[in-house]
């Protein structure tokens, strides 16, 4: 039985390397509003980026709960690796509980993979999503079930990791046709050690494939992916709201 109202809002948050995306979505993940978006700021200490967020949202309308997908090792709510924001300045950094009290409403966090793999996936069967932005992020679904998450993108490949292989820095300084025949070669590796029954691709990059994708290999957008925010909530039943809720729009 439900315990809140059908009618709650949930802040979605998308934090990149590049920029900052929100919008407002109903249990069902439905926006309601257009996403919004502002460039990252640098350095991308804790107290910077959660300022660029406040003055995103602050004539967002009301909401309920917060989500926020954060590129890095999460755990609990709590930062443990930010390899495209700097690692020391957020490392074991509460983001959950800081965003919560900076934006005044229950917030819950987990890698950013992770979030979007639950805006795209179909919940059957063993899914695997992959981000191409700024790094390579990766998340994987048992019908539906986020799965504990694995920093694959810091695995050796050649002289470095997938994030030197793969990332926005590689598609930068090898082109984009040298950086195709990469993903080639790493979606073969994927198929081999995964045997996913599903691979959805979301990032900024993943439209810059130009090879034919496997019949079970899906490209999805970042719209799609920052719908995950409501899922994040709805997957177990959303508690009451306990701390005050956010302004609305004056």
């Amino acid at each position: 039985m439900e315990k809140t109202s059908p009618a709650a809002k949930i802040l979605s948050i998308d934090i990149g390397g590049s920029h900052i995306k929100a919008t407002i979505l109903n249990r069902q993940g439905e926006l309601q509003m257009d996403y919004e978006k502002v460039a990252t700021p640098m350095p991308s200490t804790p107290e910077n980026l959660i300022e660029a967020t406040k003055q995103l949202v602050k004539e967002f309308p009301a909401y309920e709960y917060i989500s926020a997908g954060f590129p890095g090792y999460v755990k609990n709510g709590v930062i443990k690796t930010a390899p495209n924001l700097g690692n020391d300045a957020w490392k074991d950094f509460d983001l959950a509980a800081n965003l919560a009290k900076a934006l005044g409403a229950p917030a819950k966090v987990v890698n950013d993979a992770d979030m979007h793999g639950l805006g795209v996936v179909d919940g059957k069967g063993f899914e695997m999503v992959i981000t191409l932005g700024t790094g390579f992020g990766t998340a994987f679904l048992l019908d539906g079930h986020l799965l504990p998450h694995l920093e694959i993108s810091h695995l050796p490949i050649k002289k470095g990791d997938y994030d030197d292989y793969i990332g926005e820095r590689a598609l930068e300084s090898e082109g984009k046709e040298k950086w195709n025949k990469r993903m080639e070669k790493v979606f073969e590796i994927l198929k081999t050690v995964f045997n996913y029954d599903t691979l959805y691709i979301g990032g900024g990059n993943g439209k810059k494939i130009t090879f034919k994708l496997d019949d079970n290999m899906k490209l999805v957008t970042n719209e799609d992916g920052i719908k995950g925010g409501a899922r994040l909530w709805t997957m177990d039943e959303l508690p009451e709201t306990t701390v005050p809720t956010a302004k609305s729009k004056k």
